[in-house]
């Protein structure tokens, strides 16, 4: 498809009046949304189409200004942009355009896993391409399952998650993912996964104050499970280092600590899902070193190519790698694209921006700026919580901050779906308004922004909320 385009400042283009409705028209005929109801093409006002992006901002169709406030999907943590990375693809795709690793190799995904292995944890040094984080995901739970078949314990196939969690929607991942309403349409899914309490500290009142106990006990309900369900048939536990769906639960002191005993006294693989924390998102290339998390097996993907090209990553340690070294034993499991060259020599770019522009460390000296601008907001009547890590946080809407009492279903629908996520585009800031869990509004901004945006942000932010506050 061709189109005309007329520039307007700053190099951005905004389409014609006429080519705009013909895009909305064909959006309308021909294309289906993710997590979208598709009746918003049929109200007359279409849907937003973004043409651009240049550093933390994105531009729609017709010209107007946002900035990206959740790196598109936790995806673009180096920025929009980058001309480096589109250079990188396009020499890639003239040299090696795709080659499969089913038996074969090229250097780019040698060189990438040799990359991640030296950032992993501990001994996490095998890396099994993907094309995504689902896949990646659905991988560890494959592996997992032969794993324990191999060690001859093959009643081991049970998988523990926590409550709202999301970990993808793929047929093995959704039963992996804690969000009921995302899984009834496709019952059955497929057996074996099972829920525990989540971290959500501001939902725990019984445990008062004290963090600490709190992370002892949500810990503890993951042992509980193992014992109700059986050691010898649960073959692993996935959680994510900060949880996402529900609003960004960090993970009290001692947790993890607490978790990775569990499963060495019941014999229990622990997977770190890292599809959104890793590469740089609360400050290291994974969280797992954040936090001292002593994984078996990370799963990721998202932000090691910043969304210039597709890619997921199953990193696994030398214990689980241990019995395919050997014989006739093979996992027959792959992706057609995993591990694509062009997207293989795009990460280890967008990897090399991390170290050169010094990534990370700019999370880590600007992460508690951005929280307590965000905690500003903490006096105005709706916002009952601002919480997360790094570039990573969430703020709860309560409609009483006494009680902390939420909205129910209705309420929840007006306030985010009728009102809010409309907003705060209006308002010039593109983030995810979800009710997943309780009502929250997410922030994941390209790792590159500093206190100027953070102020930005919550100025739009306390105009929108403001707002909201009347209509309830």
């Amino acid at each position: 498809m061709t189109t005309t385009e007329t520039p307007i400042s700053e190099g951005i283009h905004t389409l014609l009046p006429t080519v705009e409705a013909d895009l909305q028209q064909k959006a309308k005929d021909h294309l289906w949304m993710h997590f979208t109801r598709q009746s918003v093409m049929e109200d007359g006002h279409g849907v937003p189409i973004i043409v651009k992006g240049e550093g933390h901002h994105i531009w729609d169709s017709r010209g107007r200004k946002y900035i990206d406030g959740l790196s598109g999907l936790f995806v673009v943590n180096a920025g929009h942009g980058r001309r480096r990375l589109a250079e990188v693809a396009a020499k890639q795709a003239e040299e090696l355009a795709f080659f499969p690793l089913w038996s074969y190799a090229h250097p780019a995904a040698i060189e990438l896993a040799d990359r991640i292995a030296d950032y992993a944890p501990g001994d996490l040094n095998r890396v099994f391409f993907s094309t995504g984080g689902g896949e990646a995901v659905e991988t560890a739970f494959k592996l997992a399952k032969y794993y324990w078949k191999l060690q001859g314990r093959g009643t081991k196939h049970k998988v523990i998650s926590r409550s709202v969690a999301y970990h993808g929607t793929p047929q093995g991942a959704l039963a992996i993912t804690g969000i009921p309403a995302m899984k009834e349409m496709f019952e059955p899914v497929t057996p074996g996964g099972f829920r525990v309490p989540n971290t959500n500290f501001y939902r725990a009142p019984e445990h008062g104050d004290d963090l600490n106990v709190f992370g002892q006990w949500a810990a503890n309900r993951i042992e509980e499970m193992i014992l109700f369900e059986g050691p010898e048939t649960v073959a692993a536990v996935f959680l994510e280092p900060v949880q996402n769906s529900g609003g960004c639960f960090p993970p009290p002191p001692g947790y993890f600590a607490r978790v990775r005993e569990i499963c060495d006294q019941y014999d229990v693989l622990l997977v770190a899902d890292e599809v959104i924390t890793a590469f740089g998102r609360i400050g290291n290339m994974f969280a797992s070193t954040t936090y001292g998390i002593e994984p078996d097996m990370i799963t990721c993907a998202k932000g090691m190519t910043s969304g210039y090209s597709p890619i997921g990553a199953t990193i696994v340690s030398e214990k689980i790698y241990e019995p395919f070294k050997h014989g006739d034993t093979a996992f027959y499991h792959g992706y057609t694209f995993g591990g694509h060259p062009v997207s293989s020599a795009v990460a280890l770019a967008n990897l090399d921006i991390f170290e050169e522009e010094g990534l990370n460390e700019n999370v880590r000296e600007n992460s508690p700026i951005f929280r307590a601008t965000l905690e500003k907001l903490l006096d105005l009547p709706i916002v009952g919580d601002v919480r997360g890590d790094g570039y990573f946080f969430g703020i709860e809407l309560v409609k009483d901050k006494a009680t902390k009492e939420t909205f129910d279903d209705d309420e929840s629908e007006r306030l985010l779906r009728g009102f809010m996520s409309k907003a705060l585009f209006e308002a010039g800031l593109y983030c995810r308004a979800d009710d997943r869990g309780d009502p929250v509004v997410q922030l994941a901004p390209p790792l590159t922004i500093g206190p100027k945006e953070f102020d930005e942000i919550e100025s739009i932010l306390r105009g929108v909320l403001t707002e909201a506050w009347t209509l309830i």
